[in-house]
């Protein structure tokens, strides 16, 4: 396995944050309502996690370092495990399990639907995630997983319904994800390591 140390730190970085939120809130220094704080901490991970999954390519292309696509598959994996304990709290501190309250909660509350087909999209990167997948699939392997992008707007746009009142901490998400996007369209994606190439040509030459 190459980048062993990296990959362990890696996953240990990812996993303590669930960690630290699930003991704050048994330590209750999450406020009146730690539940729903939980909710939107985890709600809030899976977005930074996909944010970080995506910019492996581009950190990978202007660093040249092969380990930021070495942890890629792993940070997707994470950040559908985030996405999971997401929706299991929401259904723990937010329904209480009471599924009857479901459709009202999807009445009063749309950017539900979003983010339920955000969870299914990620649950489809997430089984074929495998080798055995990439072989089966083929060419269609890519473009399944280019769900990431649609994955991205429903998150935002998943966000972007909670937050209607303070827009600033979406805007910054939103900005991140844009320039992550901007980098993938290919004219500017093929001048990256162009850009690189200038900026060491004076260090060679000297």
């Amino acid at each position: 396995m190459r980048f062993p140390v990296w990959r362990v730190a890696v996953f240990i970085v990812t996993a303590v944050w669930p960690l630290l939120w699930v003991y704050q809130a048994w330590a209750d220094v999450l406020g009146p309502d730690p539940g729903k704080v939980l909710v939107d901490r985890l709600g809030l991970g899976t977005l930074i996690l996909l944010l970080i999954t995506l910019s492996m390519t581009p950190l990978q292309k202007l660093t040249g370092w092969a380990g930021w696509i070495a942890v890629r598959r792993q940070l997707g994996l994470w950040c559908f495990a985030h996405v999971t304990l997401h929706l299991c709290a929401y259904a723990a501190f937010i329904l209480g399990f009471d599924w009857s309250q479901l459709g009202v909660e999807l009445r009063k509350r749309p950017y539900i639907i979003v983010g339920a087909l955000a969870f299914l999209c990620l649950l489809a990167l997430a089984v074929t995630s495998n080798r055995y997948s990439q072989r089966r699939l083929g060419a269609r392997w890519k473009k399944l997983h280019r769900l990431a992008y649609v994955i991205l707007g429903l998150g935002l746009l998943h966000m972007l319904w909670i937050v209607r009142a303070d827009l600033k901490e979406w805007a910054i998400y939103a900005s991140i994800g844009a320039l992550l996007m901007l980098l993938r369209i290919p004219p500017v994606s093929r001048r990256i390591p162009r850009l690189i190439t200038k900026k060491q040509s004076p260090a060679t030459k000297a």
